[in-house]
């Protein structure tokens, strides 16, 4: 666990506190929690995909398995990630995937200690059947028969975000990790010389509340859709923030950014998109920035060679099946803000798997 920052009473003139971490450290209930997607991804490659069988003949390259899987790039991603984050794939020095001796012994059907059909009982599961239906549709499950995608809203999707009930329960939902990761954030994030932030999809606004809390010098603009809004509203006015604190309604990839704040925010936003989306919404941050600006992704991280870690690869999955996105690598985002003219720096951690990364103005 990291250092706390000084510990800030839970009342501040009558209002909460955003600026106290959790004492335990909550990453691993999130690790098991999503544990489950090992179980499927496992289950799809051996019993609906057949993937074990096809790569004993030998190694092949991301765009051929592609091919033999039907698969589009980012299920594919999603799905060899994680096979390769159990150790069960590798790449080789051409950049093409084949098995580990792990997988070759254990997972070729027909070999003497095979124990794929042991692993394809799981395989009419209900889980199952929806990862492998999600994986060859490339398309997020939906919240419900009425309400389309849960935890997404563009142009031409329909959200339960448009919905208030269902917008109100998926963004506190949400806010359970970010009010663990929020404190982390404000402490480790240096803002002396930002006088306005504007947190992007920023949902309930604790991000920019736990900011605001530890820089009384700074103001914020939270974008949103407004259902969500009328969350954040209510959590400035309980953190004491709300003077500073303005809502702004507008779809992100759409209206124009405001273009007087010196930092923009993208926390845990681009792991919903798919590149083209993550490219298009970095530009437009970036186009947004005064010289000297800072974009600042707020994010989980895969390893620069997609490899792993399992922890991620398995998020990655969980955001697969729910988004439209995945999970990227450090190397992924600073190609993104590069191309979009800013130059990167190192990534400072927070909590819960989570870090930013940050791309400067010229």
């Amino acid at each position: 666990m990291a250092d706390r920052p000084p510990s800030t009473p839970d009342n501040i003139q009558g209002y909460r506190s955003a600026l106290d971490p959790p004492q335990v450290d909550p990453t691993p209930i999130f690790e098991h929690f999503r544990g489950s997607y090992g179980s499927e991804l496992l289950t799809v490659a051996v019993a609906h995909f057949h993937l074990f069988g096809l790569l004993a003949a030998g190694p092949r390259t991301l765009d051929e398995l592609e091919v033999d899987l039907r698969l589009a790039s980012r299920p594919a991603h999603v799905l060899l990630t994680a096979l390769r984050a159990m150790k069960l794939l590798d790449r080789d020095p051409q950049g093409r995937i084949g098995l580990t001796q792990l997988a070759r012994e254990h997972l070729v059907p027909g070999t003497p200690f095979d124990v794929g059909d042991y692993v394809g009982l799981a395989a009419n599961s209900p889980g199952v059947l929806e990862m492998a239906e999600r994986l060859r549709s490339n398309r997020p499950a939906a919240a419900d028969e009425e309400g389309g995608a849960a935890f997404i809203y563009r142009a031409g999707i329909k959200s339960a975000m448009e919905s208030a009930d269902m917008a109100r329960h998926f963004t506190l939902a949400l806010a359970g990790r970010a009010k663990n990761v929020a404190p982390l954030l404000a402490d480790r994030l240096a803002l002396e010389r930002v006088e306005r932030i504007l947190d992007v999809g920023g949902g309930t606004g604790i991000y920019s509340i736990a900011l605001l809390q530890k820089h009384p010098h700074l103001s914020a603009v939270v974008l949103d859709r407004s259902e969500v809004l009328k969350v954040a509203k209510e959590m400035a006015q309980q953190y004491g923030v709300a003077d500073r604190l303005q809502l702004l309604e507008g779809d992100m990839f759409e209206d124009p950014l405001p273009e007087d704040c010196q930092a923009i925010l993208l926390s845990n936003i681009l792991h919903d998109w798919d590149e083209p989306q993550c490219r298009q919404l970095v530009r437009r941050a970036a186009d947004a920035l005064p010289s000297g600006g800072r974009l600042l992704i707020h994010d989980v991280y895969l390893d620069d060679d997609l490899g792993g870690p399992l922890a991620i690869a398995l998020y990655s999955a969980a955001l697969f099946t729910l988004t439209e996105g995945r999970a990227y690598s450090q190397a992924e985002y600073r190609g993104w803000m590069e191309e979009a003219g800013l130059a990167t720096e190192g990534m400072i951690p927070t909590l819960v798997h989570c870090g930013v990364l940050t791309g400067t103005k010229g």
